[in-house]
């Protein structure tokens, strides 16, 4: 799984090999200190794992210090066109940049970059988007096609090389599910850099998981990826919820919990919808690994129960326990909910 070559990012290791890990940015303005801290804090809290704030001016790197100072968790600075942010960056100890080296000027700036983040053992992430690239390249190919995205990557990791530098990592974000999983599979052969995967502009909350569900789930089943960043016009931590939920969903990440629920029919005699949405919220801080079944009725239950840790299947106003395909009791409807949640904390 993942790209062969890797990378350490503060306490993190991305490729190699390494666990996936689930990212997000903060959206509070970068001046203000206060207030992003408190974010960055929830999103350490609610399982962010890495995490970026946008540093649009030398004024604003105090807060790379601030994040430093407050989290356990790495800290990546965004930043665009002026290197000497990213020098000051590097200097408050963050630990990643990302920046695009052919924006920020000079082969001197460069250079002067590339050494900061050596000396400091800190690796650079080259992000390009549908909107970042050069003109050269967009003429060459058209429009921003999936080529073209993986084209620009290489072409500003070459800058990079030219001056011996490889702890880089990649992303070539589109807001098209399909040009992005095309540019990173094209990454994906033709280098073995990290690839940080993610939908640009996926949308709001609902359709942006669609998205980012079909595009970075289709490149993790071809083993293509080592972190993500699910891009949601919503609160930074339902992104980090949905990584989560995403890597559980392709059984890559084993902890938390596995909700099977049935989609009811017209054989269904309890309140499943209602049921399943209890459960999922009863059980969303539990970390233990555990596949949960809420079934309608014995069509699929005892065989959807088989495949779960628990589950029930309801039935005429009640419902039976099962644990590992075995009833254990039959219950009121009005008691499921009490009695499976029992069952899920003796396992």
């Amino acid at each position: 799984m993942g790209s062969k070559k890797q990378v350490k990012v503060g306490n993190v290791l991305m490729g190699g090999g390494a666990k996936i890990t689930v990212q997000s940015m903060l959206n509070t303005p970068a001046d203000n200190i206060e207030k992003s801290v408190a974010q960055a804090l929830l999103l350490q809290e609610k399982g962010c794992e890495v995490i970026r704030a946008a540093v649009p001016n030398v004024d604003c790197v105090p807060l790379i210090y601030a994040l430093k100072n407050s989290l356990n968790i790495p800290v990546v600075a965004d930043i665009h066109f002026d290197y000497k942010i990213a020098l000051e960056c590097v200097a408050a100890g963050v630990d990643k940049i990302r920046i695009n080296p052919g924006n920020i000027g000079s082969q001197e700036k460069i250079l002067a970059v590339v050494n900061a983040c050596r000396n400091a053992k800190i690796p650079i992430r080259i992000g390009v988007n549908s909107g970042s690239l050069e003109k050269e390249i967009l003429k060459k190919h058209g429009s921003p096609t999936a080529a073209a995205l993986c084209e620009s990557a290489l072409y500003h990791a070459s800058l990079l090389e030219k001056f011996e530098f490889s702890d880089i990592v990649l992303s070539m974000k589109s807001s098209s599910v399909q040009t992005m999983v095309h540019a990173y599979k094209l990454a994906a052969e033709k280098c073995d850099y990290p690839l940080h995967l993610g939908v640009t502009e996926a949308g709001t909350e609902r359709t942006g998981l669609i998205k980012s569900s079909a595009g970075i789930g289709a490149l993790l089943l071809d083993g293509i990826g080592d972190t993500i960043r699910v891009s949601l016009t919503a609160d930074p931590v339902l992104e980090v919820a949905a990584g989560h939920d995403l890597l559980r969903a392709l059984d890559i990440e084993k902890s938390g919990v596995q909700l099977i629920a049935c989609p009811t029919c017209g054989r269904t005699k309890i309140d499943v919808i209602t049921l399943a949405n209890q459960v999922e919220q009863a059980l969303k801080n539990i970390k233990k690994p555990t596949k949960v079944a809420v079934m309608g009725c014995a069509v699929n239950g005892p065989g959807e129960a088989q495949e779960a840790d628990i589950g029930i299947a309801g039935g005429n106003g009640e419902g039976l326990i099962f644990k590992k395909g075995k009833i254990l009791r039959k219950v009121s409807e009005a008691d499921l909910l009490q009695e499976l949640m029992h069952e899920i904390e003796t396992l």
